[in-house]
């Protein structure tokens, strides 16, 4: 039986979220969006669009006693209705809680699938700690997609035998070809421009290589709200020249950028307002290309970089550790090469779109039909 999944999603993908794309596109079933508030299928939206429905139904509530979210539930009721899954995936966990009742309800089983922000911001769990207890005892299977998040997920209230660890996969046919042993100094850095990502320590970190080594350049590929002060910050540096600040590109160009680099580098860190990474999906395409990675040990990272075998780790602000390895990099173009083939086997074996989507499939099939055979992801 091939299953009817309803994915729930707070809006459609961004391009930067190739993960909920993916899963859209590839998941073993017949796939219905649910997506915004009011939840809408294709262009029909579930719930009070217009000025007259929402004073009904602000009289309503007014009348009946009842609150903004049982209107909420009702809203995704009738869209789950109209869709008629044998199971929904909520993309994120505040995207759960929204429809848990409405899954109580209708006696659909929910998988929830964590991705970062809704896993670690402070805000985010002190807003829902209790209504994230309730739903991890409904959910018939909740996501990680590290051990650092399935460790907090646990700790938090998830009973451990729901969590399934299944790390994000790429296309590696879209990400492959580069030659780092034979490549310019080139480091190329790919992801939004946020604090959890840290832009400001790798231009710190890259500015004590470009010291000793004035040949090396950094290109970086993304836009976000730290974009003007990154800029300023290379100016400050006096790297200005030997920094390429890209904005946002396309699959194919950050491919194109992979494709002509010695490595690539991320500063990833544990934000001030407990923001962090899940698995960053840019790492993996990296070493899918075939170069090594540059980074820190933090949350997702070391479940797929293996220090000294496809790339070179240091600890979150250690921004003179990070110099060291990408001055290394710059010095033994060969070693570089020889981490960049490593990470490529890796990827391909344990992080390819083909095994992450298999493996939620399978998940999302135990909860469809509890006697189907189990998997609880994959363990790397």
């Amino acid at each position: 039986m091939v299953p009817r999944i309803c994915i729930v999603l707070p809006n459609l993908p961004t391009v930067s979220e190739t993960f909920l794309e993916a899963h859209v596109q590839h998941l073993r079933g017949e796939i219905t969006v649910v997506h915004g508030f009011p939840p809408t299928i294709a262009d029909r939206r579930f719930g009070a669009t217009t000025l007259a429905s929402r004073a009904g139904s602000f009289v309503r509530r007014f009348v009946s006693g009842s609150t903004w979210e049982d209107e909420s539930d009702r809203a995704y009721m009738r869209a789950l209705t109209f869709a008629r899954p044998d199971a929904v995936l909520a993309e994120y966990g505040t995207i759960g809680v929204n429809v848990k009742h409405a899954c109580r309800r209708l006696n659909l089983p929910l998988i929830v699938h964590f991705h970062g922000f809704d896993a670690g911001i402070f805000k985010v769990l002190d807003e829902n700690r209790d209504r994230y207890v309730d739903m991890f005892q409904q959910a018939a299977a909740i996501v990680a997609v590290s051990h650092a998040m399935r460790d907090r997920l646990i700790t938090i209230g998830a009973p451990a035998d729901k969590v399934h660890l299944n790390p994000y996969g790429v296309d590696c046919s879209r990400f492959q070809g580069a030659s780092p042993s034979e490549a310019e100094p080139v480091f190329i850095a790919v992801g939004r421009l946020v604090p959890k990502k840290a832009p400001q320590l790798t231009l710190n970190a890259f500015s004590l290589v470009h010291r000793a080594h004035p040949a090396a350049r950094l290109r970086m590929i993304g836009d976000g709200p730290l974009a003007q002060s990154c800029r300023d910050a290379a100016r400050e540096l006096g790297i200005e020249s030997a920094v390429t600040f890209l904005g946002a590109l396309n699959h194919e160009q950050v491919g194109n950028e992979m494709r002509s680099a010695r490595a690539f580098v991320q500063h990833s860190v544990l934000a001030p307002d407990g923001d962090r990474e899940g698995t960053p999906v840019g790492i993996i395409e990296a070493g899918a290309t075939g170069l090594p990675v540059v980074s820190t040990y933090h949350e997702g990272i070391p479940d797929v970089v293996v220090h000294g075998e496809t790339g070179l780790l240091s600890a979150e602000h250690d921004v003179e550790s990070m110099a060291a390895h990408m001055a290394t990099l710059v010095s033994n173009p060969a070693l570089a090469g020889q981490m960049g083939a490593a990470a490529s086997q890796r990827i391909a074996r344990d992080f390819s779109m083909t095994r992450s989507i298999d493996s939620l499939s399978a998940i999302i099939a135990v909860a469809v039909r509890p006697g189907a055979p189990a998997s609880h992801g994959q363990v790397v």
